[in-house]
């Protein structure tokens, strides 16, 4: 049998500290997840759940009062939070009329008086345990399975190195998550100065070797860790672009405090595109493709980072999840053909050939809606924000426009699309030696291998990942690739798919 994990232990001075540890529990919290709190009357429970709940709503003055007499008080917030205080309840039976694994299912659960709860609560809880301690405070002691233990420790670690950078009891919020097991939040600091933002990074574990002696990772050249957001960053801002500025690193824990770019984005609050937005982020993008960007960054501590290619091995492997999940899934079951995967990477080789004299440039690989901050106050590209391009590489420019004008996330029409591209394209026409009928090409290429990629990652997403919610994108970008094979140089392609059975909507509704 493995050994118990060590509690975690955690002394706070006073209520202040244990209302900051109530928020910062929060951002170590997942749905399913029920936190059983032991002490004594005035140990602190009622204080550290009334923070986490306020925190949760965002509302420093929302009435949180304490569920002694109701046993139960339920808040429908962003991640629902059942509140329960059993020190009345007469049996354990009575936890399921009000509710336990029902809110478990949907939400996190806070219990008081857990040793009420006989054998009823989820072994996998989280336990904190009050003492007073002999300065007046409170002595904490968590008991948890190691992953949970694990993220308890990852936010005990962000506060010190907030303690340590300027940042001493400042309050902090989730902001977003994304695919990676990167985190963001943002941190409001104690004197009410600018609020800035936290990235949550730690190194990115390698996977299994799947081809070539190497992980997914290496072979489609992700960033296992924070220094080529470092780097790159830098890079855009010695240019005159706006990537927020790094305030204090932890380069090896994966800790970022950054500079704040805003919250307003390029779509409207229907998720529809802006479309002045949108013509100013595709002028921003020539600007960055007219500009020269060294391959080998060095970033303050010495630390040196050398963009990597977009090569051959990278379009071919991401291509492939059309193979290996959109066909089957298309299919119900049955997979591609020797044949059909023998031909289908014949056809990608010679499309790859064909990006041989293609305009080359920095690539950040997911310029769209979600990585795009808009700032209207500011003039020029400094009012497009550059946030999440660490994976950037250097490859076809043409890649980069194809994210922006068919955005993944977002319905960009026919009209706005060609208005974008008829932007980019006048932009880049200014600078000699530009070959539009050459970027076009490279265009209609690297707009089939996104969405090659794209198609077969939204089944894999649901399919492996158990997130079926991105097949809402699919008619999307299977329409994208239907634009791409509008191009002469993609008839092989297409044909395949059509053989294939893939259907082709000619619109993306």
């Amino acid at each position: 049998m493995s050994a118990e994990p060590t509690p975690l232990a955690i002394h706070l001075a006073d209520d202040r500290a244990t209302a900051l540890f109530g928020e910062d529990l929060l951002l170590a919290l997942q749905v399913g997840d029920c936190i059983a709190l032991e002490g004594d009357l005035g140990a602190g429970k009622s204080t550290l759940s009334r923070a986490l709940i306020r925190a949760l709503a965002d509302d420093p003055d929302l009435d949180v009062p304490s569920p002694t007499f109701t046993l139960v008080q339920n808040y429908e917030l962003r991640i629902p939070v059942a509140h329960f205080d059993l020190y009345r309840l007469s049996d354990p039976s009575e936890l399921d009329e009000l509710g336990l694994e029902e809110a478990l299912a949907e939400g996190i659960c806070l219990v008081e008086w857990p040793g009420k709860a006989g054998r009823a609560l989820p072994k996998n809880r989280i336990e904190i345990s009050f003492a007073f301690a002999s300065d007046g405070g409170r002595d904490l002691s968590i008991r948890a399975p190691e992953a949970k233990l694990a993220r308890l420790r990852r936010v005990a670690d962000i506060r010190r190195f907030l303690d340590a950078n300027g940042c001493k009891d400042a309050h902090r919020r989730h902001l977003t998550g994304d695919a990676s097991n990167r985190a963001y939040e943002h941190v409001y600091p104690a004197d009410g100065g600018t609020r800035l933002v936290l990235m949550d990074a730690p190194k990115r574990p390698n996977g299994p070797p799947i081809r070539d002696g190497k992980p997914y990772s290496q072979l489609v050249h992700l960033a296992e860790d924070v220094r080529p957001f470092v780097a790159i960053g830098q890079a855009l801002r010695e240019r005159g672009f706006a990537a927020p500025k790094v305030l204090a690193q932890d380069l090896d824990a994966g800790i970022l405090l950054l500079e704040d770019l805003g919250e307003e984005g390029v779509i409207d609050h229907q998720g529809k595109p802006i479309a002045e937005r949108y013509r100013a982020s595709a002028a921003c993008l020539a600007a960055i493709h007219d500009t020269a960007f060294e391959r080998e960054i060095v970033i303050p501590g010495g630390h040196r980072h050398r963009i990597p290619d977009f090569d051959r091995a990278a379009m071919k492997f991401e291509v492939e999840l059309l193979l290996d999940w959109h066909l089957p899934w298309k299919r119900v079951g049955k997979p591609a053909t020797t044949e059909e995967r023998t031909r289908y990477l014949a056809i990608w080789d010679r499309l790859i050939d064909e990006l041989a004299d293609a305009d080359t440039s920095i690539v950040m690989r997911d310029f769209h809606s979600p990585n795009i901050i808009w700032r209207g106050n500011r003039e020029g590209h400094d009012r497009v924000g550059l946030i999440d391009f660490q994976d950037a590489m250097i490859g076809p420019a043409a890649y980069d426009v194809v994210s922006l004008v068919q955005d993944a996330r977002v319905t960009i029409e026919r009209p706005l699309m060609d208005q974008l591209m008829a932007d980019y394209l006048s932009a880049r026409s200014r600078i000699s030696g530009f070959d539009e009928a050459a970027f076009l090409k490279s265009w209609a290429i690297m707009s089939a291998q996104r969405a090659c990629k794209l198609n077969g990652l939204w089944v894999r997403l649901k399919e492996r990942d158990g997130k079926p919610g991105y097949m809402r994108h699919l008619p999307r970008t299977l329409w994208h690739l239907n634009v791409a094979f509008e191009h002469p140089v993609l008839a092989p392609l297409r044909n395949w798919c059509l053989e294939a059975g893939i259907e082709l909507p000619e619109s993306p509704a």
